[in-house]
């Protein structure tokens, strides 16, 4: 049977603090939920709308018994309404969100609250997000807007001003372990390692597994390794990695120079927490002034930024770039 959507529980103190504004009647009607990719901040928009759907809530949670919760976990309650792209990875169209107008001014069918869900924010263009500023500013009696978002940079000022903001952090890393295990049944020492690989965040891992990504972070780690040894240049591995997601090549390149930086300030290898490249990293360290590693890092967060900004790069070059400062690493 279909069954509710259930924050996770690394959200439970944040779904008590909107609870208890909510029965304070100081809800705000838009929030703003923000936070990195992969942690389940839209799962905890949309179990937090169901909660105010339901008729007998139970200690600010849905009851999951009633008429409103029978029809959410059906998918089919007339009362919520999801506002998605089209496509994944394609931006929310301007009849789209001018559609939720006639939702937003309409009576709420089962007699309480009107709520909706716009997964991601900051797939809005700016006609898009400005036929929704509206809804922002004037959206009716009992009618909340949760907007989603793990970019906030790309969310235009206008939507961020009219919006509390819910700032959603990583779970501590045993409630991300514990939950990949049992997500994905994996042991305890696999789940920690690709949380690492996946910055924390628990959903990533799980997507990294269920796509089968290892070949792809293999690619990467090999890659990396054959410039140091001069077993083949910048541009070689620039042209191996072609196929390969630049967002994801670029995270993935961050978080490996983040931690070669730490252990190079450090001294310490035992903050190395990326198993599948700690002797790469750890020369890294050893042989690197960190402020050379910080350089690097920086630029390649700023690539990586400019990309999630919708920004479309030569990605050879791009690639050639990072890969000639990462050879000079080690000269």
């Amino acid at each position: 049977m279909p069954e509710l959507l259930k924050p996770f529980p690394w959200f439970d103190e944040r779904f008590a603090h909107l609870s208890q504004l909510h029965d304070q009647n100081r809800l705000p009607h838009a929030l703003l939920i923000h936070g990195m990719p992969g942690i389940g901040k839209a799962a905890f928009a949309t179990a937090f709308a169901q909660s105010l759907l339901c008729q007998s809530p139970v200690q600010g949670r849905a009851c999951g018994h009633c008429k409103s919760c029978d029809l959410n976990a059906a998918g089919s309650h007339p009362d919520l309404f999801i506002l998605s792209p089209e496509e994944e990875g394609k931006q929310l169209k301007v009849d789209q969100v001018r559609g939720l107008g006639e939702f937003i001014y309409s009576t709420a069918q089962q007699g309480g609250y009107r709520a909706v869900v716009v997964d991601p924010a900051d797939a809005m263009n700016i006609a898009s997000a400005n036929a929704l500023l509206k809804m922002l500013e004037e959206p009716g009696a009992d009618t909340i807007i949760l907007l989603v978002t793990s970019k906030m940079g790309q969310v235009l000022p206008t939507i961020k001003s009219r919006c509390q903001h819910v700032e959603c952090h990583n779970p501590s890393e045993g409630d991300a372990i514990d939950w990949l295990m049992a997500a994905a049944e994996i042991d305890a020492e696999k789940a920690k390692s690709i949380l690492h690989i996946n910055r924390g965040a628990p959903k990533e891992a799980l997507s990294y597994i269920e796509k089968g990504l290892n070949e792809h972070r293999a690619q990467l780690i090999r890659g990396l390794a054959d410039i140091l040894k001069q077993r083949r240049t910048a541009l070689e591995v620039a042209q191996s990695w072609q196929k390969l997601d630049l967002e994801m090549l670029l995270g993935w390149f961050y978080s490996l120079l983040s931690d070669a930086a730490r252990g190079s300030v450090c001294q310490s290898p035992e903050l190395l927490r990326q198993d599948d490249a700690r002797n790469m990293l750890n020369a890294v360290a050893k042989k690197t002034n960190p402020v050379k590693i910080f350089k690097l890092a920086d630029k390649v967060h700023e690539e990586r930024r400019a990309i999630m900004h919708r920004q479309n790069p030569n990605k050879q070059l791009l690639l050639e770039n990072i890969l000639l400062e990462w050879a000079a690493l080690l000269n």
